[in-house]
Formats: C-alpha cells, structure tokens, sequence
C-alpha cells in the first residue's frame, strides 16, 4: 500500500440519496450511507460520495459565474457510446456537449447541474 491514497470523491448536492442512486444506476454499482452522507459503489471498491449542502447551488457550465469545481470522467468503449448515452439520458442526465470528428468525449450535467464527461476509450 502507497503511503497515501485515494479514498473517495465526494460532491456536494441539495439530495445525497437520489444523486448516489443516479450514479449507482448509471455505473451498475450499489448505494451506502445515511443522513446526508451516501456513496456509490462499485466492484473494486471504487466510491463516489455524495453530502447534503444546504442553499445548493449547481455550477454553470461552461461559464464562469458559477463554476464547475470538479468533474467526473466515466469511459466509455466507442461501439457503445450510444448505449451509454442513451443510459444517462434515462437515468435524467442532460446532453450539454456532443463531440465531434476532433473529440473523444461528450459533456452531461447530472440531475443536480454537476458536469461529467463520457470519454471514448478502444
């Protein structure tokens, strides 16, 4: 074991249950946690944590006045961008990025404004 590592990812949001769940069902992971404190879980381990903030307030992509912060990068095989897309659309994802001939990725915001990015890979 490396003397640090990664732990876990946490994003703030106004329902910590229903954004763990969003990422859950969009992973194909579990949910954990209670109160205001749940996480996404995958296989390996792997944690996306979700906290309850008070006067949540969702960036703006792409501009500025309120920042994106953070993102996620999720990849995703080329044969099944589709599929994928199509899965986070359902789950209430927003399409805010399409790619095109030059790009690898396309850019979502999730169902509380936090961008994430489908990234081609293969």
């Amino acid at each position: 074991m490396a003397l640090i590592e990664l732990g876990v990812v946490a994003l703030d949001c106004p329902d910590p249950r229903a954004l763990a769940g969003f990422y859950a069902a969009l992973l194909d992971w579990r949910v954990t946690g209670e109160g205001d404190w749940f996480e996404a879980v995958g296989p390996r381990g792997e944690r996306l944590a979700f906290q309850e903030v008070a006067g949540y307030r969702p960036p703006q992509w792409p501009g500025q006045e309120q920042p994106q912060q953070a993102h996620v990068d999720l990849d995703v095989r080329r044969a099944d961008i589709e599929a994928a897309q199509e899965k986070a659309l359902a789950l209430g994802a927003k399409l805010v990025q399409q790619d095109d001939a030059r790009q690898s990725w396309r850019v979502y915001l999730d169902p509380v404004g936090h961008p994430f990015c489908l990234c081609l890979v293969g």
